[in-house]
């Protein structure tokens, strides 16, 4: 299995619609219910085209096709596409405030091959270079097992009002980053 990791561009963006779409329906189908879905992806999730102009969004490549993707950012919002009115853009401070990882989506299938751990990597790593000593997001119920593998740690539950009248839990987790060796 060769799979690339590379910085996300705007010609990506009807590739991750679609990787998006799929990841959420059958990902998440054991987590929410299908109001919950449609919801979330008619008022929450999608693309977050600010991450991908703050070059702060990569990709994963595997067989000529984008199969997961994921980001990290140096502003406010916490979680949700373009389409959130929940955003926030103005800028984090590194030395207060913490980088937040968004946007992790892995195609169906693909999963369990170490996809969003490696996109998780470069996040922490280029929020580190940034100079964040933090970390933290608004997790998904079905992402909550991966991230807390890997060192975060959840500070409490959030529930994100949807469009359709149904709300979407999500759990704000934070890591503390290691200072380079």
């Amino acid at each position: 299995m060769n799979l690339t990791l590379r910085q996300a561009v705007a010609a990506d963006i009807p590739a991750l619609r679609v990787l998006i779409d799929a990841s959420v329906r059958e990902l998440q189908a054991a987590d929410y219910t299908p109001a919950q879905i449609e919801g979330a992806l008619q008022s929450v999730y999608g693309v977050d085209s600010q991450l991908i102009a703050d070059e702060t969004y990569f990709v994963v490549e595997a067989e000529a096709a984008i199969v997961g993707c994921g980001g990290w950012s140096k502003r406010k919002t916490l979680f949700g596409g373009d389409r959130w009115t929940g955003r926030e853009d103005a800028l984090l401070n590194p030395q207060r405030d913490a980088a937040k990882i968004r946007a992790f989506f892995v195609h169906p299938k693909w999963v369990r091959r170490g996809i969003g751990s490696m996109i998780l990597e470069a996040c922490e790593g280029a929020a580190a270079a940034a100079g964040f000593t933090r970390c933290e997001m608004g997790a998904t119920l079905t992402g909550v097992p991966l991230y807390r593998a890997r060192g975060y740690v959840a500070l409490e539950n959030l529930e994100a009002p949807l469009a359709n009248g149904e709300s979407l839990t999500v759990v704000r987790m934070e890591k503390r980053m290691s200072s380079k060796k």
